[in-house]
């Protein structure tokens, strides 16, 4: 029998030696090492008449399982968040737990005892960010301080049961260099993008879901100069850009519960033009703060950057416009004009079948002809999977040629 049948099996039983044993840690006053926690869920599930009727080998796992839930806040869930292999945890309902580790999904034979230790779960890490979850407010996306991104959706929309999503990032920087390593760009991609980052062109990366902007974008940004001020705008935080000096870093709140107290991407990249921002970056955009983002670029921000979800530079020029309209009411011919002039690369991520993360599309905008965007592909993904050069130049030039004028000066 499998460990999730096993909880399933006696999920009544493991609660309620679970909340006995938590009874008893609270009535301690000093901290108890992690054995004398052990024996204690042993001496109160052998105390238990019900413990008589239980097969001899699932006794075992019932112990480790009812220990798990105690020794860690995070209960069934802490091995897995120690674990730096495992990138995402995703819980479906009480009884389907999937990781990501090693770019592959896998089911974890293990489950729940119910939807309500689920939710106590959702409502833990929420209280751990001063969130709010409840019937009325039944989905919550945080960031925890050790650099998780949770989501968390309460049953009463969620038709599976409660859902509960955890992404984690990596401790260490990704750098470009890793990136190359890892096969998800080539080095004379590379070189490009890295001279246009500190040449100061604006770039937007798109990508699917998991697709690896965000790391894309952490690794694109270690080509800023160290010493420009650059204001990070995210909803959740995510980004480390570590080696800039005059970094400003700032993330929405949502509203409290009396419907007070929320702070929007819009009204962040707004004050943000009030910082004397060398450049901004915005985290990702996916509404419409999108507004605000092009009319940054297009006011003398040099560098910014973003990203956003599409599934090529075309979808993502699309989804762009309809973002834009969301919040305005101007036409869609003025609209184009101002992304062709506000944005200058595209790069385009793709996460294929294995996992793999890389890049598939770079391309120059080069603007607006008054029918359709003019884009001069550099970079494009060939038939045989291989990251390859168009042959065609960068259009405009004049800030590479500027940017490679004062590195030259700066060597004499």
């Amino acid at each position: 029998m499998s460990v999730r049948e096993i909880v399933i099996k006696h999920s009544k039983f493991i609660d309620e030696i679970t909340s006995l044993v938590r009874k008893r840690l609270t009535e301690k006053e000093a901290d108890i090492d992690k054995a004398k926690i052990h024996l204690m869920v042993e001496d109160i599930f052998f105390s238990k008449y019900n413990a008589e009727v239980i097969e001899i080998p699932e006794i075992k796992f019932i112990i480790e399982s009812i220990y798990r839930r105690v020794n860690s806040k995070y209960g069934i869930l802490n091995e897995l968040l120690q674990d730096v292999n495992v990138n995402e945890i995703m819980v479906n309902g009480p009884r389907r737990i999937f990781i990501e580790k090693a770019r592959e999904i896998h089911e974890i034979d293990d489950a729940f005892t119910s939807e309500k230790e689920v939710e106590d779960l959702i409502r833990m890490f929420s209280s751990d960010v001063h969130r709010e979850v409840n019937e009325a407010k039944p989905i919550v996306d945080a960031r925890l301080p050790q650099g998780y991104r949770v989501n968390g959706v309460l049953k009463n929309v969620a038709l599976n049961g409660p859902i509960l999503t955890i992404r984690k990032f990596s401790e260490n920087d990704i750098e470009l260099e890793d990136l190359i390593r890892y096969g998800s760009i080539t080095s004379e991609c590379c070189d490009l993008l890295s001279s246009l980052v500190t040449s100061g062109y604006n770039i937007f990366i798109s990508g699917g879901t998991s697709s690896g902007k965000t790391t894309f974008l952490n690794a694109l940004a270690s080509a800023i100069e160290k010493n420009e001020r650059v204001i990070i705008i995210e909803d959740s935080s995510e980004l480390k850009i570590n080696h800039l000096n005059n970094k400003v870093h700032m993330e929405c709140r949502a509203a409290n519960s009396i419907g007070k107290g929320e702070v929007t991407m819009e009204q962040l990249i707004r004050t943000s033009l009030r910082m004397r921002p060398d450049r901004i970056i915005v985290g990702e955009v996916r509404g419409r703060e999108v507004v605000d983002m092009i009319q940054a670029m297009n006011t003398g921000h040099e560098g910014s950057m973003s990203t956003g979800h599409g599934n090529s530079i075309k979808g993502m020029l699309n989804r762009l416009e309809t973002m834009y309209l969301m919040d305005s009411q101007i036409s869609i011919y003025s609209v184009r004009n101002q992304i062709a002039n506000a944005i200058d690369i595209f790069v385009h991520l793709r996460r294929d079948s294995t996992g793999k993360r890389e890049v598939v599309e770079v391309a120059e905008l080069i603007g607006f002809n008054g029918e359709e965007y003019i884009l001069n592909y550099l970079f494009i993904k060939e038939e045989k999977g291989k990251l390859v050069s168009t042959g065609n130049s960068i259009f405009d030039k004049d800030r590479l040629e500027r940017c490679e004028l004062k590195i030259g000066n700066r060597r004499k």
